[in-house]
Protein backbone atom coordinates (compact mmCIF):
# COMPACT_ATOMS: atom_id res chain seq x y z
CA UNK A 1 0.00 0.00 0.00
CA UNK A 2 1.66 3.44 -0.70
CA UNK A 3 0.84 6.32 1.37
CA UNK A 4 1.33 9.62 -0.29
CA UNK A 5 0.96 12.18 2.15
CA UNK A 6 2.30 15.67 2.33
CA UNK A 7 1.96 18.60 5.27
CA UNK A 8 -1.33 19.10 6.97
CA UNK A 9 -3.12 20.95 9.25
CA UNK A 10 -5.04 19.30 12.09
CA UNK A 11 -9.02 19.68 12.02
CA UNK A 12 -10.54 21.25 15.19
CA UNK A 13 -11.75 18.12 16.29
CA UNK A 14 -8.62 15.72 15.86
CA UNK A 15 -6.86 18.96 17.73
CA UNK A 16 -9.32 18.50 20.82
CA UNK A 17 -9.01 14.46 20.76
CA UNK A 18 -5.02 14.90 20.79
CA UNK A 19 -5.18 17.43 23.46
CA UNK A 20 -7.82 15.48 25.42
CA UNK A 21 -5.68 12.35 25.32
CA UNK A 22 -2.40 13.77 25.81
CA UNK A 23 -3.39 15.84 28.68
CA UNK A 24 -5.59 12.98 30.56
CA UNK A 25 -1.67 10.86 30.11
CA UNK A 26 0.17 13.73 31.62
CA UNK A 27 -1.96 14.52 34.23
CA UNK A 28 -0.04 12.14 36.45
CA UNK A 29 3.06 13.47 36.35
CA UNK A 30 2.92 17.32 36.80
CA UNK A 31 0.08 19.69 37.24
CA UNK A 32 -2.61 19.76 34.39
CA UNK A 33 -2.56 23.47 33.47
CA UNK A 34 1.15 23.22 32.79
CA UNK A 35 0.84 19.74 30.99
CA UNK A 36 -1.83 20.94 28.82
CA UNK A 37 -0.63 24.01 28.01
CA UNK A 38 2.98 22.48 27.32
CA UNK A 39 1.54 20.00 24.91
CA UNK A 40 -0.73 22.59 23.29
CA UNK A 41 1.94 24.62 22.32
CA UNK A 42 3.78 21.75 21.02
CA UNK A 43 0.89 20.37 19.33
CA UNK A 44 0.36 24.04 17.36
CA UNK A 45 3.90 24.20 16.08
CA UNK A 46 4.48 20.45 15.54
CA UNK A 47 1.28 20.05 13.46
CA UNK A 48 2.86 22.45 10.90
CA UNK A 49 5.81 20.27 10.25
CA UNK A 50 4.06 17.13 9.67
CA UNK A 51 3.90 18.41 5.98
CA UNK A 52 7.20 17.95 5.11
CA UNK A 53 5.23 14.74 4.28
CA UNK A 54 4.68 15.15 0.37
CA UNK A 55 8.05 16.00 -0.99
CA UNK A 56 9.35 13.00 0.57
CA UNK A 57 7.21 10.65 -1.48
CA UNK A 58 6.73 7.29 -0.80
CA UNK A 59 9.29 5.14 1.42
CA UNK A 60 9.65 1.35 2.64
CA UNK A 61 10.50 0.80 6.14
CA UNK A 62 12.66 -1.97 6.53
CA UNK A 63 12.42 -5.92 8.96
CA UNK A 64 14.66 -4.27 11.34
CA UNK A 65 14.34 -0.73 13.43
CA UNK A 66 17.66 1.29 14.29
CA UNK A 67 18.71 2.40 17.53
CA UNK A 68 21.31 5.87 19.28
CA UNK A 69 23.00 5.11 22.16
CA UNK A 70 23.68 8.30 24.02
CA UNK A 71 26.08 8.97 26.81
CA UNK A 72 25.01 9.61 30.08
CA UNK A 73 24.02 13.41 30.57
CA UNK A 74 26.63 15.70 31.79
CA UNK A 75 25.71 16.67 35.22
CA UNK A 76 26.99 20.06 35.69
CA UNK A 77 25.14 20.79 32.64
CA UNK A 78 22.17 23.96 33.49
CA UNK A 79 18.36 23.86 32.55
CA UNK A 80 16.57 27.33 32.75
CA UNK A 81 13.38 25.93 32.46
CA UNK A 82 12.24 22.23 32.96
CA UNK A 83 8.64 22.97 31.19
CA UNK A 84 9.98 24.92 28.35
CA UNK A 85 12.37 21.83 27.79
CA UNK A 86 9.86 19.23 28.19
CA UNK A 87 7.23 20.77 25.39
CA UNK A 88 10.31 20.69 23.27
CA UNK A 89 10.78 17.09 23.46
CA UNK A 90 7.02 16.43 22.96
CA UNK A 91 7.16 18.29 19.84
CA UNK A 92 10.41 16.46 18.46
CA UNK A 93 9.00 13.24 19.70
CA UNK A 94 5.34 14.09 17.84
CA UNK A 95 7.44 14.94 14.52
CA UNK A 96 8.95 11.89 14.53
CA UNK A 97 6.21 9.78 14.83
CA UNK A 98 4.52 11.51 12.27
CA UNK A 99 8.22 10.60 9.68
CA UNK A 100 7.72 6.80 11.36
CA UNK A 101 4.62 6.38 10.21
CA UNK A 102 5.20 7.76 6.93
CA UNK A 103 7.89 5.39 6.52
CA UNK A 104 5.52 2.80 7.37
CA UNK A 105 2.86 3.94 4.77
CA UNK A 106 0.70 3.80 7.66
CA UNK A 107 -2.34 6.04 5.90
CA UNK A 108 -4.95 5.25 8.82
CA UNK A 109 -2.66 7.15 11.24
CA UNK A 110 -2.85 10.52 8.76
CA UNK A 111 -6.65 10.04 8.68
CA UNK A 112 -7.27 9.58 12.23
CA UNK A 113 -5.29 12.98 12.60
CA UNK A 114 -7.62 14.46 9.84
CA UNK A 115 -4.85 16.01 7.60
CA UNK A 116 -4.82 18.02 4.78
CA UNK A 117 -2.05 17.81 2.53
CA UNK A 118 0.21 20.71 1.90
CA UNK A 119 3.77 21.72 1.25
CA UNK A 120 6.46 22.58 3.97
CA UNK A 121 9.94 22.05 4.21
CA UNK A 122 11.26 18.63 3.75
CA UNK A 123 12.83 16.03 6.29
CA UNK A 124 16.15 17.08 5.93
CA UNK A 125 17.54 13.53 6.18
CA UNK A 126 15.12 11.74 4.06
CA UNK A 127 15.56 11.74 0.05
CA UNK A 128 12.34 11.55 -2.37
CA UNK A 129 12.74 8.12 -3.49
CA UNK A 130 10.75 8.09 -6.65
CA UNK A 131 11.99 11.24 -7.90
CA UNK A 132 15.86 10.00 -6.85
CA UNK A 133 15.37 6.64 -8.97
CA UNK A 134 13.74 8.74 -11.79
CA UNK A 135 16.47 10.77 -12.33
CA UNK A 136 19.34 8.16 -11.20
CA UNK A 137 17.94 5.88 -14.03
CA UNK A 138 17.98 8.88 -16.81
CA UNK A 139 21.21 9.69 -16.38
CA UNK A 140 22.15 6.41 -15.88
CA UNK A 141 20.60 6.03 -19.64
CA UNK A 142 22.88 7.10 -23.35
CA UNK A 143 21.61 10.66 -24.10
CA UNK A 144 22.00 12.63 -27.37
CA UNK A 145 24.75 14.65 -26.46
CA UNK A 146 26.88 11.98 -25.01
CA UNK A 147 26.87 13.67 -22.10
CA UNK A 148 28.50 11.84 -18.99
CA UNK A 149 26.59 11.28 -15.81
CA UNK A 150 29.14 11.38 -12.97
CA UNK A 151 28.55 9.62 -9.73
CA UNK A 152 32.22 10.37 -8.26
CA UNK A 153 32.22 12.90 -5.07
CA UNK A 154 35.47 14.83 -4.48
CA UNK A 155 38.65 16.37 -6.79
CA UNK A 156 40.67 14.12 -8.47
CA UNK A 157 43.15 14.29 -5.52
CA UNK A 158 40.37 12.62 -3.10
CA UNK A 159 39.66 9.63 -4.80
CA UNK A 160 42.20 6.47 -6.69
CA UNK A 161 44.09 7.94 -9.52
CA UNK A 162 42.04 8.09 -12.81
CA UNK A 163 38.99 7.19 -10.77
CA UNK A 164 36.45 9.61 -12.98
CA UNK A 165 38.21 8.08 -16.40
CA UNK A 166 37.76 4.88 -15.58
CA UNK A 167 34.48 4.70 -14.29
CA UNK A 168 33.54 6.60 -17.59
CA UNK A 169 35.28 4.10 -19.53
CA UNK A 170 33.26 1.19 -17.61
CA UNK A 171 30.30 2.28 -18.15
CA UNK A 172 31.08 3.44 -21.64
CA UNK A 173 32.32 -0.49 -22.07
CA UNK A 174 29.17 -1.92 -19.97
CA UNK A 175 26.45 0.23 -22.65
CA UNK A 176 27.60 0.13 -26.27
CA UNK A 177 25.72 1.95 -28.44
CA UNK A 178 24.51 -0.65 -30.54
CA UNK A 179 23.49 -4.12 -28.90
CA UNK A 180 22.33 -5.80 -32.14
CA UNK A 181 25.84 -5.71 -33.40
CA UNK A 182 27.19 -9.65 -34.25
CA UNK A 183 30.37 -8.61 -33.28
CA UNK A 184 29.59 -7.80 -29.40
CA UNK A 185 30.42 -10.92 -27.07
CA UNK A 186 28.68 -11.22 -23.68
CA UNK A 187 30.03 -13.25 -20.54
CA UNK A 188 27.25 -14.10 -18.54
CA UNK A 189 27.91 -15.03 -14.90
CA UNK A 190 25.35 -15.64 -11.60
CA UNK A 191 26.64 -14.24 -8.68
CA UNK A 192 28.30 -17.05 -6.26
CA UNK A 193 26.12 -19.30 -4.19
CA UNK A 194 28.40 -21.64 -2.33
CA UNK A 195 27.35 -22.17 1.24
CA UNK A 196 30.37 -20.05 3.53
CA UNK A 197 29.95 -17.26 0.60
CA UNK A 198 29.46 -14.01 2.19
CA UNK A 199 27.98 -10.81 0.38
CA UNK A 200 31.33 -9.64 0.45
CA UNK A 201 32.58 -12.36 -1.15
CA UNK A 202 30.03 -12.34 -3.19
CA UNK A 203 31.09 -8.96 -4.65
CA UNK A 204 34.63 -9.79 -4.84
CA UNK A 205 33.74 -12.75 -7.44
CA UNK A 206 31.76 -10.48 -9.58
CA UNK A 207 34.82 -7.52 -9.63
CA UNK A 208 37.02 -10.70 -10.83
CA UNK A 209 34.74 -11.42 -13.21
CA UNK A 210 34.47 -7.84 -14.20
CA UNK A 211 38.18 -7.75 -14.79
CA UNK A 212 38.18 -10.96 -17.22
CA UNK A 213 35.29 -9.26 -19.05
CA UNK A 214 37.08 -5.93 -19.58
CA UNK A 215 40.23 -8.06 -20.42
CA UNK A 216 38.39 -9.99 -22.76
CA UNK A 217 36.18 -7.18 -24.51
CA UNK A 218 33.15 -8.70 -23.40
CA UNK A 219 29.72 -7.03 -22.10
CA UNK A 220 29.56 -8.79 -18.05
CA UNK A 221 25.36 -9.58 -18.11
CA UNK A 222 25.28 -10.48 -13.63
CA UNK A 223 22.19 -12.73 -13.91
CA UNK A 224 21.07 -14.87 -10.84
CA UNK A 225 21.43 -13.29 -7.17
CA UNK A 226 20.28 -15.16 -4.54
CA UNK A 227 20.38 -12.71 -2.17
CA UNK A 228 17.92 -10.85 -3.66
CA UNK A 229 15.53 -14.08 -3.90
CA UNK A 230 13.22 -12.57 -0.97
CA UNK A 231 9.77 -10.92 -1.33
CA UNK A 232 11.17 -7.34 -0.39
CA UNK A 233 12.78 -7.61 -3.81
CA UNK A 234 9.40 -7.17 -6.72
CA UNK A 235 8.58 -8.49 -10.11
CA UNK A 236 11.59 -8.66 -12.22
CA UNK A 237 13.96 -7.13 -9.59
CA UNK A 238 13.65 -10.48 -7.55
CA UNK A 239 16.83 -12.61 -7.29
CA UNK A 240 18.71 -9.87 -9.24
CA UNK A 241 21.30 -7.30 -8.49
CA UNK A 242 18.99 -4.78 -9.79
CA UNK A 243 16.83 -5.36 -6.52
CA UNK A 244 19.06 -3.12 -4.91
CA UNK A 245 21.21 -1.09 -7.62
CA UNK A 246 21.22 0.13 -11.03
CA UNK A 247 22.37 -2.94 -13.35
CA UNK A 248 25.52 -3.17 -14.64
CA UNK A 249 24.05 -3.18 -18.16
CA UNK A 250 21.38 -1.69 -20.53
CA UNK A 251 18.18 -3.75 -20.64
CA UNK A 252 18.93 -4.15 -24.36
CA UNK A 253 22.16 -5.93 -23.92
CA UNK A 254 21.10 -8.17 -21.21
CA UNK A 255 17.97 -9.00 -23.57
CA UNK A 256 20.80 -9.66 -26.37
CA UNK A 257 23.11 -11.73 -24.09
CA UNK A 258 20.00 -14.13 -22.87
CA UNK A 259 18.72 -14.44 -26.60
CA UNK A 260 22.22 -15.26 -27.69
CA UNK A 261 22.79 -17.88 -24.94
CA UNK A 262 20.23 -20.09 -26.76
CA UNK A 263 22.52 -20.44 -29.85
CA UNK A 264 24.62 -23.48 -30.48
CA UNK A 265 26.82 -21.23 -32.69
CA UNK A 266 26.89 -18.37 -30.09
CA UNK A 267 28.54 -21.26 -27.72
CA UNK A 268 30.94 -22.35 -30.25
CA UNK A 269 32.46 -19.49 -31.39
CA UNK A 270 32.75 -18.07 -28.43
CA UNK A 271 30.21 -14.96 -28.46
CA UNK A 272 29.29 -16.35 -25.11
CA UNK A 273 30.69 -17.56 -22.26
CA UNK A 274 29.50 -17.93 -18.68
CA UNK A 275 31.67 -18.45 -15.35
CA UNK A 276 32.08 -22.09 -15.60
CA UNK A 277 34.62 -20.77 -18.53
CA UNK A 278 36.80 -19.67 -15.73
CA UNK A 279 39.13 -21.31 -12.82
CA UNK A 280 38.79 -20.29 -9.64
CA UNK A 281 42.79 -18.69 -10.08
CA UNK A 282 41.16 -16.14 -12.83
CA UNK A 283 38.34 -14.80 -11.04
CA UNK A 284 40.06 -14.93 -7.72
CA UNK A 285 43.34 -13.81 -8.90
CA UNK A 286 43.53 -13.18 -12.81
CA UNK A 287 44.92 -10.09 -14.66
CA UNK A 288 44.33 -6.71 -13.64
CA UNK A 289 42.92 -4.61 -16.98
CA UNK A 290 45.73 -2.50 -17.97
CA UNK A 291 43.59 -0.60 -20.06
CA UNK A 292 44.86 2.66 -18.05
CA UNK A 293 48.24 1.79 -17.08
CA UNK A 294 49.69 1.25 -13.57
CA UNK A 295 47.47 3.90 -11.51
CA UNK A 296 48.26 2.23 -8.73
CA UNK A 297 52.11 3.01 -8.89
CA UNK A 298 51.28 6.30 -7.70
CA UNK A 299 48.28 6.00 -5.06
CA UNK A 300 49.35 8.20 -2.46
CA UNK A 301 49.46 6.35 0.94
CA UNK A 302 46.37 6.78 3.32
CA UNK A 303 46.43 3.45 5.21
CA UNK A 304 48.31 3.10 9.02
CA UNK A 305 48.45 -0.40 9.92
CA UNK A 306 50.73 -0.62 13.58
CA UNK A 307 51.19 2.86 13.69
CA UNK A 308 52.90 2.78 10.36
CA UNK A 309 52.06 4.42 7.01
CA UNK A 310 51.59 1.40 4.57
CA UNK A 311 53.18 2.81 1.23
CA UNK A 312 53.41 -0.29 -0.95
CA UNK A 313 52.10 -4.11 -0.86
CA UNK A 314 52.12 -6.88 -2.87
CA UNK A 315 48.59 -6.33 -4.22
CA UNK A 316 48.18 -3.05 -4.72
CA UNK A 317 46.86 -3.61 -8.30
CA UNK A 318 43.89 -5.14 -6.57
CA UNK A 319 42.99 -2.94 -4.43
CA UNK A 320 43.13 -0.80 -7.11
CA UNK A 321 41.10 -2.38 -9.45
CA UNK A 322 38.20 -4.08 -6.76
CA UNK A 323 37.53 -0.31 -5.62
CA UNK A 324 37.02 0.33 -8.90
CA UNK A 325 34.57 -2.53 -10.12
CA UNK A 326 32.86 -2.24 -6.65
CA UNK A 327 32.17 1.38 -7.14
CA UNK A 328 30.66 1.03 -10.51
CA UNK A 329 28.23 -1.76 -9.60
CA UNK A 330 27.26 -0.06 -6.94
CA UNK A 331 26.95 3.38 -8.88
CA UNK A 332 23.42 4.28 -7.93
CA UNK A 333 21.03 2.90 -5.70
CA UNK A 334 17.46 1.47 -6.72
CA UNK A 335 14.34 2.57 -4.70
CA UNK A 336 14.34 0.30 -2.88
CA UNK A 337 17.62 0.47 -1.40
CA UNK A 338 16.84 4.46 -0.96
CA UNK A 339 14.11 3.45 1.07
CA UNK A 340 16.14 1.15 3.24
CA UNK A 341 18.75 4.12 3.46
CA UNK A 342 15.22 6.44 4.91
CA UNK A 343 13.91 3.54 7.53
CA UNK A 344 17.75 3.76 8.82
CA UNK A 345 18.74 7.50 8.95
CA UNK A 346 15.17 8.03 10.38
CA UNK A 347 15.69 5.47 13.07
CA UNK A 348 19.12 6.72 13.99
CA UNK A 349 18.82 10.24 13.21
CA UNK A 350 15.55 11.64 13.27
CA UNK A 351 15.36 13.13 16.67
CA UNK A 352 18.30 15.29 15.75
CA UNK A 353 16.81 16.17 12.43
CA UNK A 354 13.66 16.95 14.08
CA UNK A 355 15.22 18.94 16.62
CA UNK A 356 17.19 20.87 13.96
CA UNK A 357 14.07 21.69 11.57
CA UNK A 358 12.27 23.02 15.04
CA UNK A 359 15.42 24.68 15.82
CA UNK A 360 15.18 27.13 12.34
CA UNK A 361 11.65 28.74 14.09
CA UNK A 362 10.30 29.48 10.31
CA UNK A 363 7.31 27.90 9.98
CA UNK A 364 6.29 29.46 6.51
CA UNK A 365 5.07 27.01 3.95
CA UNK A 366 7.77 25.97 1.02
CA UNK A 367 6.67 28.13 -2.44
CA UNK A 368 4.97 25.73 -4.40
CA UNK A 369 7.64 25.96 -7.05
CA UNK A 370 11.16 25.63 -6.28
CA UNK A 371 13.38 28.43 -7.18
CA UNK A 372 16.62 27.88 -9.24
CA UNK A 373 19.08 27.27 -6.97
CA UNK A 374 17.10 24.95 -5.14
CA UNK A 375 16.49 22.71 -8.23
CA UNK A 376 19.94 22.80 -9.72
CA UNK A 377 22.03 23.31 -6.91
CA UNK A 378 20.45 22.15 -3.57
CA UNK A 379 18.92 19.41 -4.82
CA UNK A 380 21.90 17.06 -5.64
CA UNK A 381 22.96 17.33 -1.86
CA UNK A 382 22.46 14.03 0.23
CA UNK A 383 20.54 13.67 2.61
CA UNK A 384 21.71 15.15 6.20
CA UNK A 385 23.33 13.06 8.76
CA UNK A 386 25.04 13.95 11.56
CA UNK A 387 29.00 15.29 11.06
CA UNK A 388 31.76 14.27 11.98
CA UNK A 389 30.84 10.62 11.67
CA UNK A 390 33.38 7.90 12.41
CA UNK A 391 32.58 4.35 10.81
CA UNK A 392 33.67 1.15 12.91
CA UNK A 393 33.48 -2.45 11.68
CA UNK A 394 34.52 -4.86 14.01
CA UNK A 395 34.98 -8.56 12.12
CA UNK A 396 35.11 -11.51 15.11
CA UNK A 397 33.65 -14.64 14.89
CA UNK A 398 34.68 -17.55 12.54
CA UNK A 399 36.60 -15.23 10.66
CA UNK A 400 39.55 -15.85 13.01
CA UNK A 401 40.11 -18.75 10.65
CA UNK A 402 41.71 -16.44 8.04
CA UNK A 403 42.96 -13.26 10.30
CA UNK A 404 44.24 -12.28 13.31
CA UNK A 405 40.85 -10.85 14.92
CA UNK A 406 41.13 -8.02 17.19
CA UNK A 407 38.90 -6.93 20.33
CA UNK A 408 36.57 -3.57 20.21
CA UNK A 409 39.37 -2.20 22.64
CA UNK A 410 42.10 -1.85 19.76
CA UNK A 411 39.51 -0.39 17.54
CA UNK A 412 38.35 1.96 20.05
CA UNK A 413 42.42 2.88 20.49
CA UNK A 414 42.53 3.99 16.89
CA UNK A 415 38.97 5.51 17.30
CA UNK A 416 40.20 7.88 20.17
CA UNK A 417 43.83 8.60 18.52
CA UNK A 418 41.31 9.85 14.91
CA UNK A 419 39.22 12.15 17.76
CA UNK A 420 42.79 13.59 19.47
CA UNK A 421 43.47 15.15 15.87
CA UNK A 422 39.59 16.22 15.30
CA UNK A 423 38.41 16.88 18.82
CA UNK A 424 34.55 17.57 17.14
CA UNK A 425 33.97 13.86 16.35
CA UNK A 426 32.11 12.31 18.63
CA UNK A 427 29.88 9.66 17.10
CA UNK A 428 30.60 6.32 15.78
CA UNK A 429 28.42 4.24 13.52
CA UNK A 430 28.95 0.39 14.90
CA UNK A 431 28.67 -2.33 12.27
CA UNK A 432 29.37 -5.95 13.82
CA UNK A 433 27.96 -8.82 14.10
CA UNK A 434 28.97 -9.72 17.85
CA UNK A 435 26.43 -8.92 20.17
CA UNK A 436 28.86 -8.86 23.05
CA UNK A 437 30.92 -5.72 20.72
CA UNK A 438 27.59 -3.84 21.35
CA UNK A 439 27.38 -4.32 24.87
CA UNK A 440 31.00 -3.68 24.86
CA UNK A 441 30.44 -0.15 23.37
CA UNK A 442 28.27 0.82 26.18
CA UNK A 443 31.52 0.97 28.43
CA UNK A 444 32.61 4.05 26.04
CA UNK A 445 30.62 7.05 27.00
CA UNK A 446 32.51 9.52 25.76
CA UNK A 447 31.30 8.35 22.40
CA UNK A 448 27.65 8.19 20.59
CA UNK A 449 27.07 5.37 19.20
CA UNK A 450 24.40 4.25 16.57
CA UNK A 451 23.76 0.80 15.07
CA UNK A 452 21.15 -1.39 13.79
CA UNK A 453 18.70 -3.30 15.65
CA UNK A 454 19.11 -7.05 14.65
CA UNK A 455 19.27 -10.13 16.38
CA UNK A 456 23.66 -10.98 16.54
CA UNK A 457 25.96 -13.77 16.89
CA UNK A 458 26.38 -15.42 20.11
CA UNK A 459 30.10 -17.31 20.50
CA UNK A 460 31.87 -18.54 17.42
CA UNK A 461 28.56 -19.65 15.35
CA UNK A 462 30.00 -19.86 11.66
CA UNK A 463 28.51 -16.58 9.38
CA UNK A 464 26.51 -19.00 7.55
CA UNK A 465 24.32 -19.99 10.13
CA UNK A 466 23.81 -16.54 11.66
CA UNK A 467 22.45 -15.32 8.11
CA UNK A 468 20.12 -18.44 7.77
CA UNK A 469 18.59 -17.48 11.64
CA UNK A 470 17.80 -14.26 10.61
CA UNK A 471 16.52 -14.97 7.21
CA UNK A 472 17.66 -13.93 3.65
CA UNK A 473 15.90 -10.82 3.78
CA UNK A 474 17.17 -9.45 6.87
CA UNK A 475 20.91 -10.92 6.85
CA UNK A 476 21.08 -8.64 2.62
CA UNK A 477 19.34 -5.44 4.15
CA UNK A 478 21.09 -4.62 7.22
CA UNK A 479 24.34 -5.04 6.12
CA UNK A 480 23.59 -3.33 3.08
CA UNK A 481 22.61 -0.02 4.69
CA UNK A 482 25.51 -0.48 7.36
CA UNK A 483 28.01 -0.73 3.72
CA UNK A 484 26.21 2.37 2.41
CA UNK A 485 26.81 4.48 5.83
CA UNK A 486 30.68 3.26 6.07
CA UNK A 487 31.13 4.48 2.98
CA UNK A 488 29.49 8.17 3.72
CA UNK A 489 31.13 8.29 7.05
CA UNK A 490 33.63 10.77 7.36
CA UNK A 491 36.49 8.58 9.00
CA UNK A 492 36.92 4.61 8.59
CA UNK A 493 38.05 2.06 11.58
CA UNK A 494 37.78 -1.33 10.40
CA UNK A 495 40.10 -4.96 9.42
CA UNK A 496 41.82 -4.93 5.95
CA UNK A 497 41.80 -8.76 6.57
CA UNK A 498 37.77 -8.50 6.02
CA UNK A 499 37.20 -8.42 2.53
CA UNK A 500 33.74 -6.73 3.78
CA UNK A 501 36.02 -3.98 5.36
CA UNK A 502 38.60 -4.32 2.21
CA UNK A 503 34.98 -3.25 -0.50
CA UNK A 504 34.42 -0.76 2.09
CA UNK A 505 37.33 1.15 1.91
CA UNK A 506 37.43 0.78 -2.14
CA UNK A 507 33.92 2.39 -1.94
CA UNK A 508 35.38 5.45 0.08
CA UNK A 509 38.81 5.49 -2.33
CA UNK A 510 36.26 6.31 -5.33
CA UNK A 511 34.04 8.33 -3.27
CA UNK A 512 36.20 11.43 -1.73
CA UNK A 513 37.15 9.87 0.79
CA UNK A 514 40.80 9.26 0.24
CA UNK A 515 42.49 11.90 2.26
CA UNK A 516 39.88 10.79 5.61
CA UNK A 517 42.56 8.00 5.76
CA UNK A 518 42.02 4.32 7.04
CA UNK A 519 43.28 3.33 10.21
CA UNK A 520 43.08 -0.99 10.46
CA UNK A 521 43.47 -3.08 13.38
CA UNK A 522 45.40 -5.86 10.74
CA UNK A 523 46.51 -6.36 7.44
CA UNK A 524 44.94 -8.34 4.09
CA UNK A 525 46.48 -11.73 4.38
CA UNK A 526 47.36 -11.68 0.95
CA UNK A 527 50.05 -8.40 1.59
Amino acid sequence: MEAKVSSSSISMKSLERLVSDKASKLGNSFPCQICVVGFLCGICLTSLFLAALTSLGTFELTAFSFSSVFPPCNSTSQVTDRTENENDDDQVKLLVSAWDNLLLNNEDYFKKQGMNKSDLPNAPHLENCKERTRVRERLDTRIANQTFPSWINGGDEENYPLTRRVQRELWYHQHPLDCEDKSLKFLVADWETLPGFGIGAQIAGMTGLLAIAINENRVLVANYYNRADHDGCKGASRGSWSCYFLPETSKECRKRALEVMKKKEAWESGIITVKQNYSSKEIWSGRIPKLWGQPWSYMKPTTEINGTLISSHRKMDRRWWRAQAVRYLMRFQTEYTCGLMNAARNSAFGKEAAENVLSTGDLRKKEEVRSEIEEEVWSNHKPWMPRPMLSVHVRMGDKACEMRVAALEEYMHLADRIRVRFPELNRIWLSTEMKEVVERSKDYGHWRFYYTEVARQVGNTSMAEYEGSLGREMSTNYPLVNFLMASEADFFVGALGSTWCFLIDGMRNTGGKVMSGYLSVNKDRFW
